[in-house]
């Protein structure tokens, strides 16, 4: 005990990390089976949200010693405008603790204020503490090459940077997080994207499906947008409408009014939907499903549908021409161990030969890869996840840790994949480096 009360606030919180972590493993191997599915799922959640919560204190304690203990020796300190700062900073890192939070216990039908505040506030500390990172890389910089030099930094100096690295911490993080909440208030941009299909029977040249992806209802998306979208798809006037996962980020008892504009989709051959990781952390899955039939959405649990033109077949009495559209479990569910779901490629594509043109939904990018890797006959796979990183600088590590980042990909003579930006976003209301979108997708033949 004495050990642990030595430790730096840092140390005890990747402490509590590995903790949580330890036993989230172990509630997964020994209680998963036991517990009710309510208590598992609230029990699986605050675990998530704790581990969360014990990483973010390193970050948390980075800028209270950045902005607030690294100015305690300035003699401003016992000014009042100090004490209103220290206030404001404990304010400010108490709000994006909370943030997670939400998902617990403020989900309903529009956003809450408050929800919407304490993601914000997590935006901007994801923003501060890089760029605190990068200022203090920057000062180590100078004061090596200064010792290089064989220049002695003054005390002046010193004091000087302590003052003027979160001062401009602060800016920077206000004015990006200024950018990125206008931005992602901004209804999605509509974005058309042609894609060859050589198998694609003449009846169906020209056939146009909007993809929609990460809308996240759930703390900060609510039934407000979900209407917006379902009116921005419907004058595009779509065949097929398709949502590639993340729908959701709560349960479907929960967020039932939200979501119900869906059942104002006005598709001509259908609307389909494939899970995403979110619909997994819910726990939720197979009422959702039910929701989603209810609202004519058609789940795409690993099988296909065999989508065909009005007036087929010909008059010769010859068989439909179709065009194969499958669907896949996310990966993220053999991961869960969710119970009968799981990425099943061969399972989604029975029935579908090389010969007919074949679209697969896969939520995440990497699924997509791997669906190639197996059935290189694919014409076209629609995917989302990644929400072209989002905020800066989660855009970096989304485009190292996705094989295809955002947009259209061609992959060999004849295939494609296309990820989604994303039609919201995910907790956190800003967009920086990246814009929500529906995607128009007109598959044309080749002649």
């Amino acid at each position: 005990m004495t050990l642990f009360r030595q430790l730096s606030l840092g140390s005890k919180a990747a402490l509590a990390a590995a903790t949580v972590f330890l036993s989230m493993i172990l509630s997964r191997s020994f209680l998963a089976e036991t517990l009710e599915l309510q208590a598992w799922r609230w029990l699986f959640r605050l675990q998530l949200i704790l581990f969360v919560n014990s990483i973010m204190l390193i970050g948390s304690s980075y800028i209270w010693r950045s902005t607030v203990s690294n100015l305690s020796h300035s003699p401003a300190v016992e000014s009042t405008c100090f004490q209103i700062w220290k206030l404001a900073v404990m304010a400010f890192l108490a709000l994006a603790h909370s943030s997670f939070f939400t998902m617990l216990f403020l989900v309903a039908e529009e956003p809450y204020m408050f929800s919407l505040t304490a993601y914000s506030c997590l935006g901007a500390y994801i923003i501060m503490v890089f760029f605190l990172c990068i200022l203090n890389a920057m000062e180590q910089a100078y004061q090596f090459l200064a010792w290089r030099s064989g220049r002695v930094v003054g005390s002046l100096d010193k004091t000087r940077h302590l003052v003027l690295r979160p001062a401009l911490a602060v800016a920077v993080t206000a004015v990006l997080s200024t950018i990125g909440l206008l931005n992602a208030a901004q209804p999605p941009v509509v974005k058309t994207v042609e894609v060859p299909i050589h198998q694609l029977p003449a009846s169906m040249d020209n056939l146009k499906i909007v993809l929609l992806s990460d809308i996240h209802l759930g703390p900060t998306v609510g039934r407000t947008k979900m209407e917006m979208f379902v009116r921005m798809v419907n004058r595009l006037e779509p065949d097929i409408t398709v949502i590639v996962g993340d729908l959701s980020d709560s349960e479907a008892s929960v967020l039932r009014t939200a979501v119900a504009p869906l059942g104002q989709l006005h598709s001509r051959l259908g609307t389909y939907f494939v899970t995403g990781n979110h619909e997994y952390y819910t726990s939720d899955v197979s009422n959702w499903f039910t929701l989603l039939e209810s609202l004519h959405v058609r789940p795409l649990h690993n099988e296909n549908v065999k989508i065909s033109a009005p007036g087929d077949p010909d008059s010769a009495g010859r068989d439909r021409e179709w065009v194969c559209l499958a669907g896949v479990d996310d990966i993220e569910a053999d991961i869960l161990h969710y119970s009968g779901h799981g990425m099943d490629l061969d399972k989604a594509l029975e029935g579908c030969s090389p010969d007919d043109a074949t679209i697969l939904l896969a939520h995440q990018p990497l699924a997509a890869k791997r669906a190639l890797q197996a059935r290189p006959d694919i014409n076209l796979i629609l995917s989302g996840h990644t929400h072209a990183g989002q905020i800066f600088p989660w855009n970096v590590g989304a485009y190292l840790l996705n094989p295809f980042f955002a947009g259209l990909y061609q992959v060999g003579k004849a295939t494609f994949v296309y990820v989604s930006p994303g039609t919201a976003y995910y907790g956190i209301p800003m967009r920086l480096g990246s814009r929500a979108e529906i995607t128009e997708l007109i598959l044309w033949r080749p002649s």
